[in-house]
């Protein structure tokens, strides 16, 4: 009996050559540009769709790093202002992983290690990529790219980033395990000491490949 790929294949049945862009046009430019684009694309039921408008918010790629410290089972995360949390019901001040946005000619593994030194003042000792994903492909361009770093994070808490860029940024250190613990808590939606998918997909992550790591790691 032939065999149903059906399920198991994952292409897309159209590429972006199955998107026709009629115009393109700059509506905001200031510290993130908003596009106006009016296209049209193909349809599942054949032909063509009318022609939509849509609105682009255009942000690039982004690189998120998750500090890990595997002889103390400790991990570390950030804890600052973000605009987008402002209605937030637990408040705008976040938990997140370092992260920061990719410049033009710079390698990820660059941004990953020169954010985790601006925001936590700490040398990576070993990088592993975890994932890359589009965070919000509704109305985003933006792409994040997932790290897990490494690093010895004893006396490690401080607060770092760089005043040019009105950064006010206070690194915290957790036990591993308490962590874990908090993100199986039974939260009100916006009460969740952890609210962003970059750093539940590189803790869950971790939790899946801890083991690993320990494993690799040289013996102090």
């Amino acid at each position: 009996m032939p065999q149903d790929n059906s399920r198991t294949d994952l292409t897309p049945e159209f590429a972006a050559d199955s998107v026709d862009i009629i115009s393109r046009e700059t509506v905001f430019k200031g510290f993130f540009t908003m596009l106006r684009l009016r296209l049209r694309h193909r349809l599942f039921r054949g032909g063509w769709s009318g022609e939509i408008e849509r609105e682009l918010f255009q942000r690039g790629e982004a690189v998120g790093v998750l500090l890990y410290d595997p002889a103390r089972d400790r991990l570390a995360l950030t804890e600052q202002f973000r605009i987008g949390a402002l209605e937030r019901s637990a408040g705008p001040w976040c938990l997140e992983v370092v992260a920061g946005m990719v410049e033009e000619g710079e390698s990820l593994e660059a941004v990953a290690r020169r954010e985790v030194q601006e925001e936590a003042g700490c040398s990576v000792q070993d990088l592993h990529f975890i994932h890359s994903y589009t965070p919000s492909p509704g109305g985003s361009s933006e792409r994040m790219h997932l790290y897990c770093a490494l690093v010895d994070l004893e006396g490690a808490e401080g607060v770092f980033g760089l005043a040019e860029e009105n950064e006010d940024i206070r690194l915290r250190v957790f036990p591993r395990q308490g962590i874990v613990e908090a993100m199986q808590g039974d939260y009100l939606p916006g009460e969740s000491p952890i609210d962003n998918a970059a750093t539940l997909i590189s803790l869950q992550w971790l939790e899946l490949n801890r083991a690993r790591l320990i494993d690799k790691t040289p013996a102090a």
